[in-house]
């Protein structure tokens, strides 16, 4: 009587390429948010931005001397009211030159056409402040409805160009690190016996991108609080549609920068070595926030950012708060990002494929990209 053979258990079951990039995205999620540095930082950076949007939000409602001028067949409640300080004039000439001059931020001149019996005229922009102090709210009309209020405008640039380039600068440094480290240490090895290479760079990506459109979501949601609560809200109503498209054109413009940072660090394999092939990175992240700086009063260099999809997503939204771009050009814009963005991954997972087990010197470009 022969012994039987005894039966092989059977090998789990490996699993799939959504379950595998899944499972590295969840490690990244993971370990961020398990590091103390990360967290505190995050919490510093939300309270930074809560407390400039109040503080902003009450110094626009800080209602002391306001400069205006006031015509003499103005309403006489009108001069009246605390808080300005009134320069009267003649006639509505002469309080449209001094608006325009600068001298005064608004002019409060008579028109029997109002159902309150005046108008405030302004050069840009209706002084929100100035309107709230108003019992009834008159026609408001511009002299320059092209132009913005210079100290909103830098703003506002400020605000999309720090935060892109803090959240693009500090996920794409840990993705260049997290690959770094894992080469470094041999546990790369083990990590693609289990699952697909492409599988691992996409759960990097994934995962890096969760995290920083979560900073995005949550600094959005604090500057519509913080505007509503000092009743800011023909500001809000301003910025509405620019902070949303903010939020689509980051996305992708994360994705495509995350793929290039992955890649530029599987290139080498100690940690001091990452700078030399993720500085060109570093500088296409700081370029946006340099040039809205610097340009945001300048229709020429806005539209070009618009348009490169590096700096697309603080130039597009920055355009179409400033009333520059119609909803067309950045559905155009969105698409060459999209496009550039494909082309960005598909590049990307080849270096970071053919980068990833070469050990010691630097992995030269052409080397990576031939494979």
């Amino acid at each position: 009587m022969t012994a039987s053979t005894p039966t092989r258990a059977s090998s789990p079951t490996a699993p799939s390429t959504a379950q595998s990039v899944w499972l590295v995205a969840e490690r990244e999620i993971g370990s961020k948010l398990r590091s103390k540095a990360f967290v505190i930082s995050t919490a510093f950076l939300f309270l930074v931005a809560l407390a400039a949007v109040v503080w902003g939000g009450f110094q626009a409602r800080d209602t002391s001397g306001i400069p205006v001028a006031v015509t003499a067949d103005a309403p006489a409640a009108v001069s009246s009211i605390a808080g300005l300080e009134v320069t009267e004039v003649p006639d509505r000439a002469a309080a449209e030159e001094l608006v325009t001059e600068g001298t005064v931020d608004a002019a409060l001149v008579g028109d029997s056409a109002s159902p309150v019996g005046f108008a405030l005229v302004a050069e840009s922009e209706a002084p929100t402040s100035l309107l709230l102090m108003l019992s009834q709210a008159p026609p408001v009309e511009l002299l320059d409805p092209d132009q913005t209020d210079g100290a909103l405008r830098y703003f506002v640039a400020l605000a999309f160009g720090i935060v892109f380039l803090i959240a693009a600068s500090t996920f794409g440094g840990t993705i260049a690190q997290s690959v770094v480290e894992e080469k470094q240490t041999r546990v790369v090895e083990i990590l693609i016996s289990a699952i697909p290479t492409r599988a691992l760079l996409a759960g990097k990506v994934i995962g890096n991108t969760i995290l920083a459109m979560g900073q995005i979501v949550v600094l959005a949601a604090i500057a519509i609080v913080g505007l509503t609560v000092t009743d800011q809200g023909a500001v809000l109503q301003g910025l509405g549609g620019p902070i949303a498209w903010f939020a689509v054109f980051f996305l992708f413009g994360f994705i495509l920068l995350a793929s290039l940072f992955a890649a530029a660090a599987a290139m080498v394999s100690r940690q001091e070595d990452v700078g030399s092939t993720t500085t060109p990175l570093i500088m296409l992240v700081m370029a946006p926030y340099f040039l809205v700086i610097f340009f945001n009063d300048n229709p020429l260099v806005l539209t070009i950012m618009s348009y490169v999809p590096f700096s697309a997503p603080v130039g597009m939204p920055m355009r179409l708060y400033l009333g520059e771009a119609q909803w067309w050009e950045a559905l155009i814009s969105l698409a060459i990002l999209i496009l550039t963005c494909v082309a960005a991954i598909l590049v990307g997972a080849k270096i970071y494929q053919n980068s990833l087990l070469r050990m010691g010197a630097r992995v030269k470009l052409v080397d990576a990209l031939r494979g």
